[in-house]
């Protein structure tokens, strides 16, 4: 059950103290300054009101902002449901600024394109130069379909129809591989996902099992431990750069690491008397730790 509840945020000071909302809802938690301060001496833990103290004549004003704030959040919160809008932090504290000032905001419905180019925008804070690399591809594809066709593409319009129409363009027009067909999709699934979890998209077609990511099977080329050896002895003294290129590509070979791992690799991520490599990975943030092949240790 979602419930408001107000606490100090220094609840041992002698001095005023700030007052914070913090509201509980489907296993989330949003927490709110009030800008309201008071002396914990008048502060009732129990209630989480001011004291009825003549102390503190003005108790009842105060009290009353809080009521205000608690029936705030209820309002914002039953509201986004009933719009059927997913409540977040973002969403209840923009809605509660305005419920507070006296503005009822109203759902706004953003359209695809709007939505999938403001979720690129926010990924910027947390997610990888790859990803957005990826999101922003499949974005520009998705708009050329739109351009090429002269079709207006919005949630409604993902259908099996166009799911079909897309992949026969990304395949036949843009030449591109199967595999990439399917990252293609997958992606385009992220944004939906995302668009329905935030309540702007009602259409769930592309949760249907003929709206699959597409996979083909490709060719494993790699080479033996007897080519690697022969590749190590390769003089390359009087090439530096090529030099440094084929140490790199033995690091990455004989450790298993991403290209954007085995290239950040430092001392101090070396523990020579364990003879083990350890690192941080990029991609997962995972701590990894690698036993050092006696090419590494000499790379």
């Amino acid at each position: 059950m979602s419930k408001a509840k107000f606490i100090l945020k220094e609840p041992s000071s002698k001095t005023d103290s700030l007052i914070y909302m913090v509201y509980n809802y489907q296993y989330k938690r949003f927490k709110f300054s009030t800008g309201e301060k008071i002396n914990p001496k008048f502060w009732n833990t129990k209630t989480q009101r001011a004291k009825e103290s003549k102390q503190f004549p003005e108790y009842p004003e105060f009290n009353s902002r809080l009521n205000k704030l608690e029936n705030g959040i209820n309002n914002v919160f039953r509201r986004l449901l009933n719009d059927g809008i997913q409540p977040n932090n973002i969403l209840l504290k923009k809605h509660l600024i305005a419920e507070l000032s006296g503005n009822i905001l109203k759902a706004k419905q953003k359209m695809l394109f709007e939505f999938i180019e403001e979720f690129i925008e926010e990924c910027k804070l947390n997610r990888q130069k790859s990803t957005l690399k990826v999101y922003n591809t499949v974005f520009k594809y998705l708009k050329e379909y739109a351009e090429t066709k002269n079709k207006n593409i919005d949630f409604e319009s993902i259908t099996l129809e166009f799911y079909n129409s897309y992949v026969a363009y990304l395949t036949l027009d843009s030449n591109l591989s199967s595999n990439t067909v399917g990252k293609h999709i997958k992606t385009l699934k992220t944004f939906l996902n995302e668009a329905t979890e935030r309540g702007y998209n009602t259409n769930l077609e592309f949760k249907k099992k003929r709206f699959k990511v597409i996979k083909e099977e490709s060719d494993t080329i790699y080479l033996s431990i007897a080519e690697l050896k022969e590749m190590e002895k390769i003089n390359l003294s009087g090439s530096p750069r090529l030099d440094r290129v084929r140490d790199l590509f033995l690091i990455g070979c004989y450790t298993g690491l991403r290209f954007s791992d085995f290239t950040k690799i430092k001392p101090e991520n070396i523990i020579t008397e364990k003879s083990i490599l350890q690192i941080r990975t990029q991609k997962t943030g995972q701590r990894v730790s690698i036993p050092l092949h006696n090419t590494v240790k000499h790379s």
